[in-house]
């Protein structure tokens, strides 16, 4: 909703032309200069055209000009003095309308029901078809302005309470609870890498001797098995025996893989890039 300042409000007659300026305005100084009260415009002062523009945000629309304007001149809301407020409501809006036509549209609004509300209590009253009294032509303002008030109190009510972001933060707390340790798992390249260890060794103590001998990797299975048995934790190259050379290292490692592919056995490392240990999958009774 568009908006003025009390600050423009004040000191909004201070662009009027001199000619159209008095120097006394309901016995109120137009501004106070040093701390003594100004009740005319200097003739060498010159006004940017600008320079009220940016006081035109404070205002919270018409409703909330008039009140000031009731307030500021301590009129009993209930029976305001139509033609002075009226009066004052015009100048200020003038003033707006020097600086921004599309801010003035809805004051021009209020304006106009000011000046009905004034034209209606200038005519005799008339009666309702049943005696009864008309109503007050100034109810309906009175109403709104009463209803506006009391919104406009509570939202500087509710505005004082903390809020969040801006008067308090919000803390924050993590608790990491883990019920039991869990390892973390072994990729591929862990075992890549430790499988290439295990060959570069065998490659330094292994024999030119050429025979032809049957594997098996059940067997091996087996006696990977029973290497495990008993033991809570086997490391992975303990499981290998390089002096026996590249083809049992092979089936050993494929029986291996079987035995975790079955989940026999476990593969796990205490952290990343530690040494990879194995064991049976099973708590031996």
């Amino acid at each position: 909703m568009a908006s003025v300042s009390p600050a423009a409000v004040d000191s909004a007659p201070a662009s009027l032309p001199l000619t159209a300026m008095p120097e006394v305005i309901d016995q109120v100084a137009l501004a106070r200069l040093y701390g003594e009260p100004l009740f005319a415009m200097p003739h060498d002062l010159y006004i940017p055209p600008d320079a009220l523009q940016v006081f035109l945000e404070a205002f919270e629309g018409p409703l909330d000009l008039l009140l000031y304007l009731i307030r500021k001149q301590n009129f009993n809301i209930l029976d305001i003095p139509m033609a002075g407020l009226t009066r004052q409501y015009l100048v200020y809006v003038d003033e707006i309308r020097a600086h921004n036509l599309e801010l003035a549209a809805e004051y021009l609004l209020m304006a106009a029901m000011l000046i009905e509300i004034k034209s209606r209590m200038l005519l005799p009253p008339k009666k309702t078809a049943g005696g009864e009294e008309p109503e007050d032509p100034r109810a309906e303002l009175v109403r709104r302005l009463q209803e506006y008030e009391q919104i406009k109190l509570a939202a500087a009510r509710l505005n004082e309470l903390p809020q969040l972001g801006r008067d308090v933060l919000r803390a924050q707390v993590v608790i990491e609870q883990s019920l039991a340790p869990r390892f973390p798992d072994v990729n591929v390249v862990d075992l890549q890498e430790a499988w290439r260890d295990i060959l570069k060794r065998a490659k330094l103590v292994q024999h030119h001797k050429i025979s032809r001998a049957e594997l098996s990797v059940r067997e091996h299975m087996s006696i990977v098995l029973r290497h495990l048995q008993g033991r809570k934790f086997v490391e992975f190259e303990q499981l290998f025996d390089p002096s026996k050379g590249v083809p049992v290292l092979v089936v050993t490692f494929i029986a291996l893989l079987e035995l975790a592919k079955e989940t026999l056995v476990d593969i796990t490392q205490a952290e990343a890039f530690a040494p990879i240990y194995v064991r049976l999958a099973y708590t031996p009774t």
